[in-house]
């Protein structure tokens, strides 16, 4: 008994048509295949199916492309070219619209705006300006805080060197000490003064001041040859 036929149309059932593509499907590119082993021909077949799937077939040693390009020789056109030029005017298209509406919101090309479009332009640029108000106090508030941190740290830096300068030599970390001589009495008693911190004990050491008063010369000592380690 010889299989009957069914009606060509579409078939209503979702899963019924899936299953009737992937059989049908199956058959095509055997069915291409045999052609291109029995004939020696070039095939390609690209399909679609309603859910999105892609599948294709193209004759061993050859590929889509070149059969394609064969195709736009034999009849004459050029399927990439159409398809550059659409894209093209669309895109020309869309930057002519964003050029017009540029220059609309710059308050020019306004002639020819009917009282609807002049409204719903304000709109836009109210919007507009609202964003750039609501950036530029951000970017201000961000700023000041900023300079607040670095005004506090410098304050508490200066306060720091303030309570260093007060404390006495020996409480002091390790640094570069000169001792004045040059005391109350002459060249009696004697005053340090730390310069910086962060030195070891050998980078410490004294130097005698020679007064320039006339009369001191006298009794000035001459300055030691080398530096003595305190």
């Amino acid at each position: 008994m010889g299989r009957g036929k069914i009606e060509i149309k579409r078939i209503e059932n979702a899963t019924n048509r899936q299953v009737t593509y992937s059989k049908r499907r199956t058959g095509i590119m055997k069915k291409a295949r045999e052609l291109t082993v029995l004939c020696d021909a070039e095939v390609a077949i690209i399909m679609f199916s309603s859910t999105g799937k892609y599948h294709e077939f193209c004759s061993p040693g050859t590929d889509i492309k070149t059969i394609f390009d064969r195709y736009q020789q034999a009849i004459g056109t050029s399927l990439w070219i159409e398809q550059y030029e659409r894209t093209l005017s669309h895109l020309k298209d869309i930057n002519r619209n964003l050029r017009t509406e540029i220059r609309q919101r710059m308050g020019e090309d306004l002639d020819s705006l009917e009282f609807d479009e002049l409204r719903g332009l304000e709109q836009n640029v109210d919007t507009a300006l609202k964003e750039v108000r609501h950036r530029k106090y951000h970017v201000i508030t961000t700023q000041t805080e900023t300079y607040k941190k670095k005004v506090k740290h410098s304050y508490e830096a200066y306060k720091n060197l303030q309570q260093e300068l007060v404390r006495p030599w020996h409480a002091r970390g390790p640094g570069v000490r000169f001792v004045d001589n040059t005391g109350a009495g002459g060249w009696e008693g004697s005053s340090v003064t730390t310069l910086g911190g962060g030195a070891s004990a050998a980078d410490m050491y004294a130097f005698r001041v020679v007064p320039s008063q006339p009369n001191l010369h006298g009794m000035a000592t001459a300055p030691t040859t080398a530096p003595r380690l305190i």
